[in-house]
């Protein structure tokens, strides 16, 4: 009898340990009373996918701190033994894989915490899944009998860890909701962006991160007719949720301006009924293509952003302005509901969100609504440009070709900003809208996008041609491709004989990534300051010149540079000669030796975290170059001595005392280089021994001062409730201006004669007077597209925007403006390499 009651209580105690739990249940405290950590938001979703048939589980990648990426996807058990004809069946109606879907499941992909402190959404994503997946929830079982519920717990594990676990070691044990109390006051840099500092929200289209990569990977062998994307805002907002602000894309259809609304109406029914504020239509526009709900949108689904008042600073419980304390399990009580409203209108319109995608895609293939309907990138330019190109359009799915020949084509040229006539080679790439990707391939290329609303939430041009420095026309008629593109074949370098020297072009980020390469490799590099002519052929200034000389230590040299080489598919010539037909020898002094440069970049509080992790980021992943990170609080005990170079981020104020300044200009002078970005020039500005300066003369200065009180004196007298609107006038939203670059500069040296910066700020700098303009805004037709402020315009002809001032033996060096924003303005990667690798050689 013992042994047969031992028997059932095994089968019990084995049945218990395999029951499905609440998050409460299995992670052991009430929700909202501290953050989880990823690694058991990991292991709760495990448990889910090992207790429920209908639950499973899709890793998909992991973070640069490796953790994992995941999805958890959940429908009614039907629908999971029919998954994969579903997802193919979706792709069909885009076009994507051919053939007609004989299933009509609505696909709903919920995204959490891509900003790593706005934590609330992790929690918030296990207590809406659980309520989903609960076997005893009749409800639910109706919601997924027609759509496929995708979770993504937590997009940014990393961001979110580095919050969490600073939060749990700060948070009081007693509930403190003094504003004032540490635990509200998240150190530098904050959890928000990924391990290197980078904004994924805005890193969709771009995809220059791995996670972003990796799910958008997977995004595009699912296509989803929903996406919710769920953030947090200042704890002052109540709760904010679609339909959206403008401007909206003009592109957006007329069932995604529709089912904003349906959402929107049914979120609202609930709040209503608890009680709770919220605010639509305000602030968070449909417009940049890299976010969240954008590039969704543009890609067919309808996007939505949520965002619950709290943030990092809440905590799990913070007092707002009012005096109420908004609390953690209230922040996860309003998500939760804005998520099963998301799959409360999914469930209701499954067949309409089908066939209206189904729809869209079809009107779009075949009908394209924007202005022009195809693309021409000139294919007799710089071929590393153009396979970055390339490689990004393959990342979205967006279909090219080689063009036929033809001529008298009418098109916009972007150099000019003007329509122009042209000629199409059968080596130019042409991509048109009349493809599943017609909306996206026109966002990303249109010049400027249309604005309904000069208020907008983020930049308004982005257009690729600019960003990475190639020809190219846009069309408003359509021109179809002559045959399909195959990737040029590479040609490896052989070794053959034994050259003098090796010669490698400097025209793009691929042949920064080579010089890091060869100097960590320590082989012996020099480039060109002249132009010259050898063996018949012309070789621009700038060019990389690898001589024997110098290198005789380096063992098996030609193997090794010529395998270098190889790697990163660099084409290169080679000399038996250093004699040149035209310009400077090789062993002139004008052609200047690359000393492997030690490089610093500063940190800390003051410093933008963005910009400091755009230049972290370049290093690290892209030039592989090694670099060390110094505290703005600990510069003035540092040994600048080890360096040659300090990298500077725009930064306010702080990270440059002028304590610090004078250490550092006392190692500029004795042969250092720093780089200053942005906000950063400021310390220089203005300054006595600086060359740097707002204005020409102090006649200019005192008249833009008194320009500038005279409008303010009208503005006193302007409605209040304009003054969001004139605030706007001073700044700049993504701005493209054409940049005249001095090509005999090693800052300039493989751009041309032009270079296109992106403005994003209101800052304007006269030209240098016993310095360097190397890169100029010589006067108003040089701007091309994007917003800028009635006020700020006519400020910026004759401004520099990149220049160097010399100081004893070394430099300062200023960009007024973010050559590498978002890692994406990919032709200004050039420049911060020459910064780095060539001025001051």
């Amino acid at each position: 009898m013992r042994n047969k009651w031992l028997l059932i209580m095994a089968f019990f105690l084995a049945g218990t340990a395999m029951a499905q739990k609440s998050p409460e249940e299995f992670l052991g405290y009430k929700m909202g009373d501290r953050f989880t950590p990823h690694h058991r938001v990991v292991a709760y979703f495990e448990h889910l996918a090992a207790t429920l048939p209908n639950v499973k589980l899709v890793y998909y990648g992991e973070t640069y701190e490796h953790r994992p990426l995941f999805v958890a996807i959940v429908s009614s058990p039907e629908n999971m033994a029919n998954l994969e004809n579903i997802r193919l069946d979706n792709l069909k109606r885009t076009g994507m894989v051919e053939g007609s879907p004989a299933t009509q499941v609505a696909i709903n992909w919920m995204q959490y915490n891509v900003h790593g402190n706005e934590a609330v959404a992790t929690e918030a994503a296990m207590t809406t899944f659980w309520q989903v997946a609960d076997p005893k929830n009749a409800q639910s079982k109706e919601w997924l009998k027609n759509q496929v519920l995708i979770i993504d717990p937590c997009a940014n594990p990393d961001g979110k860890d580095r919050y969490t676990m600073w939060y749990n070691q700060k948070q009081n044990s007693i509930m403190q909701p003094d504003p004032q109390s540490m635990e509200h006051a998240e150190p530098w840099p904050g959890g928000r962006p990924n391990h290197y500092l980078l904004d994924l929200n805005r890193d969709w289209a771009w995809q220059t991160q791995q996670e972003t990569q990796q799910r958008l990977a997977l995004y595009h062998q699912w296509m989803p007719h929903l996406f919710v994307d769920y953030h947090e805002q200042g704890i002052n907002e109540p709760f904010y949720f679609a339909p959206a602000a403008q401007p909206l894309h003009e592109q957006l259809s007329a069932f995604q301006h529709e089912f904003q609304d349906i959402y929107g109406k049914n979120t609202a029914k609930h709040f209503d009924q608890n009680g709770w504020l919220y605010f639509t239509k305000e602030r968070f526009d449909l417009l940049y293509p890299s976010y969240g709900d954008t590039y969704p949108m543009y890609n067919g689904a309808i996007g939505m952003t949520i965002e619950k008042g709290g943030s990092g600073r809440a905590g799990v419980g913070m007092l707002n302005a009012l005096g109420d304390t908004v609390t953690l399990k209230e922040r996860i009580a309003h998500q939760h509901t804005a998520g099963i409203s998301a799959v409360e209108v999914t469930a209701l319109n499954a067949a309409r969100l089908t066939d209206e995608f189904a729809k869209y895609f079809q009107s779009n293939r075949s009908n394209p609504r924007g202005k022009y309907k195809s693309f021409v990138i000139k294919g007799d330019q710089k071929p590393e440009r153009l396979k970055a190109l390339l490689a990004l359009l393959d990342k979205n799915h967006i279909q090219y070709g080689y063009a036929k020949a033809a001529s008298g084509l009418k098109g916009l040229d972007y150099n000019t900003g003007k329509t122009a006539t042209f000629a199409a080679t059968d080596k130019d790439i042409v991509l048109n809208a009349y493809q599943a990707k017609s909306v996206l391939t026109q966002v990303l290329f249109e010049p400027e996008a249309k604005l309904q609303d000069s208020i907008t939430y983020d930049i308004t041009s982005w257009a690729l041609p600019y960003a990475y420095g190639l020809q190219a026309y846009a069309l408003e008629t359509r021109l179809d491709a002559g045959k399909k593109f195959e990737k040029p074949a590479f040609t490896p370098n052989q070794v053959n004989g034994t050259p003098v020297a090796y010669l490698a072009p400097w025209h793009a980020t691929q042949h920064a990534k080579f010089l890091a390469a060869l100097l960590q490799a320590k082989v012996r590099v020099r480039y060109a300051e002249k132009a010259f002519t050898i063996n018949g052929k012309n070789y621009p200034s700038g060019t990389l010149i690898i001589h024997r000389n110098g290198n005789q230590y380096v063992p098996d040299f030609d193997k090794k540079v010529t395998d270098i080489a190889n790697k990163f598919e660099i084409s290169l010539e080679s000399t038996v000669s250093a004699y040149v037909e035209k310009g400077k020898d090789f062993g002139s002094p004008e052609v200047r030796p690359i000393t492997a440069p030690k490089v610093a970049l500063l940190s800390g509080a003051g410093v933008s975290s963005l910009n400091f992790g755009e230049i972290w980021y370049f290093f690290e992943q892209e030039l592989k170059y090694p670099l060390t990170v110094l505290d703005a609080g600990s510069l003035g005990g540092a040994d600048l001595s080890k360096y040659q170079v300090l990298i500077v981020p725009s930064s306010w104020g702080g990270s440059l005392s002028d304590n610090n300044l004078k250490k550092v200009m006392e190692w500029v002078r004795a042969g250092g280089r720093i780089i200053a970005f942005e906000n950063a020039m400021n310390a220089f500005a203005d300054k006595e021994g600086f060359d740097l300066s707002r204005y020409d003369t102090e006649e200019e200065k005192k008249a833009a001062e008194k320009t500038e009180k005279d409008i303010q004196n009208v503005e006193r007298l302007e409605p209040y409730q304009d003054r969001e609107r004139m605030g706007i006038a001073t700044t700049a939203a993504g701005a493209v201006y054409q940049v005249k670059i001095d090509p005999t500069h090693p800052l300039g040296f493989g751009l041309g004669d032009k270079f296109y910066t992106l403005k994003n700020n209101g800052s304007r700098f006269a030209y240098l007077d016993k310095g360097v303009n190397v890169g100029i805004i010589p006067d108003a037709e040089a701007y091309r597209f994007g917003y800028i402020g009635n006020k700020l315009k006519p400020k910026m002809p004759k401004s520099m925007t990149f220049g160097v001032e010399n100081h004893g033996r070394g430099q300062v060096i200023y960009f007024s403006d973010n050559p590498i924003f978002r890692a994406f303005w990919e032709n200004g990667k050039l420049l911060v390499a020459n910064a780095v690798f060539l001025v001051g050689q």
